[in-house]
């Protein structure tokens, strides 16, 4: 598989920023130094610059920063060679360099314009004409609270990009682009009013909320589910009792000689720490309440589920250890000892592992110490469940907040292989997706996304993100309300947070505001 090699970055100087330099640096390990090439291209809009400024002071963001301009830096020179990358306003590397854009604009303008308006463009290396896509990101920007880190955040995948482009996956599902407006000084001043009033009005949320809370759903069917129907709708959704003031979410249903139980991360928001327990469940529901099974020093969830060789295993996730870890059942369900340490050094989350043409292979989203954790998929194959595992060749093989992030159990259906993906374009578990395998071998992976379900009427609330089912038994999970004065607004207390919107008075411009708090 041939991967994009670059001997040179052309960039305008008054454009340089650390992440550039740190770029340069990445591209240089093990190899001749990759050339910085400095023009004397226009600015951004001093708007931007003093945007980005205020920032750094309001939010008393930490210094240094990915965003930081960089002044005096030393050009390489004015000669070009070998495979130019040419981010310059001008574009002066010449017919075969490449081209970074946003929403098809080769100016950093458009990425402003478009994160000043609330949205992240498509980003694509493409051929000096834009004619040829050599590669194409769609990052997420869901840990960002203002426009630095989400700025930092588009940096941080597009270095990922231009680090290691699979060719396989190029073209597959890419987001439409939309047309983008560079940033002006009035989209600014627009944006940091709006700012501002929406980060003034979360601190109240979150000074009167437990944020983020979840709640799992759960239901029994007798014949189509959510796979087959390509919907959340038919029989009726229940809801899953959280234990006092912690939540459950990503359940993951299991039979087990006779047995059915759901496991799922178990959240206290007074250590702000996750563990794994489970919960019984009987033909009408669970038959007990949600009981430990398995504690670390470090936070769980995810807890994948599958059985092999006659044993039941679990792979929770465990990135805040960089770790991914098995454990099999001894006995099943309470005690659970740990076999492997699958992955080691590396922030891999919601491990799901599905067994395909006589070979293991496991899904996770991967960060490399930047941006956001929901949008770099990367693949590992073995021979054993066990191990030992091994990257993708190609791995990352997808950039893309759409479509990157398990969201449970991979499924065969008809002899194709079906995963579900979070949609984490407006926000952290917003929406999930239903994405068929198209093509995956040790050289290649590809899919396409069928289906986007979101919260409604039949799932109320504003977050869907795990989907698993074992027999009769589907569950999903979504967000939730809690107060932390519950005794005030006792009717909303764990309640879908839909239902938040009703606690607002006044213009509905507040009332949008109040919805959109989902942390």
């Amino acid at each position: 598989m041939k991967i994009m090699m670059i001997d040179s970055i052309i960039i305008d100087r008054s454009r340089l920023r650390r992440w550039h330099l740190d770029l340069v640096s990445r591209l240089s390990k093990g190899r001749k130094p990759v050339a910085l090439v400095l023009s004397d291209g226009e600015s951004l809009p001093n708007s931007i610059e003093i945007l980005l400024s205020l920032e750094r002071f309001i939010y008393r963001l930490p210094a240094p920063r990915a965003s930081d301009r960089v002044e005096n830096a030393l050009s390489s020179g004015d000669k070009i060679e070998g495979q130019s990358l040419d981010l310059s306003i001008a574009g002066i590397g010449g017919p075969g360099a490449l081209r970074l854009r946003y929403d098809g604009l080769a100016d950093e303008s458009a990425l402003f314009g478009a994160l000043l308006s609330g949205r992240v463009p498509v980003i694509e290396v493409t051929n000096m004409e834009g004619t040829n896509r050599v590669g194409y990101a769609l990052p997420s920007i869901e840990t960002a609270e203002s426009l630095t880190e989400a700025y930092e955040s588009v940096a941080a995948r597009v270095s990922t990009l231009i680090l290691s482009v699979p060719k396989a996956v190029l073209c597959r599902n890419m987001p439409a682009i939309v047309q983008t407006t560079p940033a002006s000084p009035r989209a600014a001043i627009h944006y940091l009013s709006r700012q501002v009033a929406f980060s003034a009005l979360k601190r109240l949320y979150r000074l009167c909320t437990r944020a983020p809370h979840w709640r799992v759903g759960w239901r029994h069917v007798t014949g189509s589910g959510v796979f087959d129907r390509g919907d959340i709708g038919g029989t009726p959704w229940n809801d899953l009792p959280n234990p006092g003031d912690r939540f459950l979410a990503d359940p993951f249903p299991v039979i087990w000689k006779g047995e059915t139980w759901v496991f799922a991360e178990d959240f206290e928001h007074r250590t702000q720490k996750g563990i794994i327990s489970a919960v019984p469940f009987g033909e009408n529901g669970p038959t007990g309440s949600a009981r430990p099974v398995l504690e670390m020093p470090w936070h769980l969830s995810y807890p994948f589920i599958i059985a092999d060789g006659g044993e039941i295993w679990m792979i929770p996730e465990s990135s805040t250890d960089r770790t991914v870890r098995l454990y099999r059942a001894d006995p099943f369900p309470d005690r659970w000892v740990e076999e492997a340490i699958l992955l080691d050094s590396v922030e891999a989350s919601d491990a799901t592992v599905v067994r395909h043409e006589g070979r293991y292979w496991m899904f996770a989203v991967t960060r490399d110490d930047a941006g956001a954790p929901s949008d770099t998929l990367s693949l590992f194959m073995a021979d054993k469940l066990i191990g030992p595992w091994r990257p993708h060749p190609a791995n990352p093989v997808l950039i893309d907040a759409s479509a990157a992030r398990p969201a449970g159990n991979m499924v065969y259906r008809d002899g194709r292989l079906w995963r579900p993906v979070q949609d984490c374009r407006n926000g952290y578990g917003r929406a999930l997706g239903l994405a068929e395998v198209t093509h995956l071998d040790d050289e290649r992976f590809s899919q396409t996304v069928h289906t986007i379900l979101r919260p409604g009427a039949d799932w109320p609330g504003r977050r869907i993100h795990t989907l698993n089912r074992a027999g009769t038994l589907e569950c999903i999970d979504g967000s939730s309300l809690s107060l932390k004065t519950p005794k005030l607004f006792p009717h909303y207390r764990d309640k879908p947070m839909a239902g938040l919107s009703n606690l607002a008075s006044g213009s509905p411009g507040v009332t949008g505001m109040i919805s959109a708090l989902i942390s």
